[in-house]
């Protein structure tokens, strides 16, 4: 039997924009709006591998995929725009996301951050 790599664990710099047990409602909805079958009917027949292509496969038409949209968009632009119901669930999953990150994960990007300023500080003041 082959062994499936498990979609949900975030390892360093591989971004996860769903989550398996709070978004539940949400992959139900979008498996039956594309695929036209119910998970709670389907679930002790479907395989896990089969599952996770199909929930790798939802699109960004299906409730699913509208709010990983939300969730993954990074062009401050598009942010701008959004509706205060896009901007609240883009705010909760980062709140979400940045209360679960490691000691580790957190000093680093504070560095980032850091080393980030201080170019653009040099930048800015012409220093090389």
């Amino acid at each position: 039997m082959r062994k499936w790599r498990n979609d949900f664990n975030n390892e360093e710099g591989y971004e996860t924009w769903y989550d398996l047990f709070d978004d539940w409602d949400l992959i139900a909805s979008s498996l039956k709006t594309q695929y036209g079958y119910s998970i709670r009917k389907e679930i002790d027949i479907l395989e896990w591998g089969e599952l996770m292509s199909d929930i790798a496969g939802l699109k960004p038409d299906t409730p699913l995929g509208n709010i990983v949209r939300i969730r993954s968009e990074k062009d401050p632009e598009a942010i701008k725009n959004f509706s205060s119901w896009e901007k609240q669930i883009r705010n909760e999953w980062l709140n979400k996301n940045a209360s679960q990150m490691s000691k580790e994960t957190y000093e680093k990007a504070m560095n980032d951050f850091k080393n980030m300023f201080i170019a653009l500080s040099k930048k800015e003041s012409g220093w090389k």
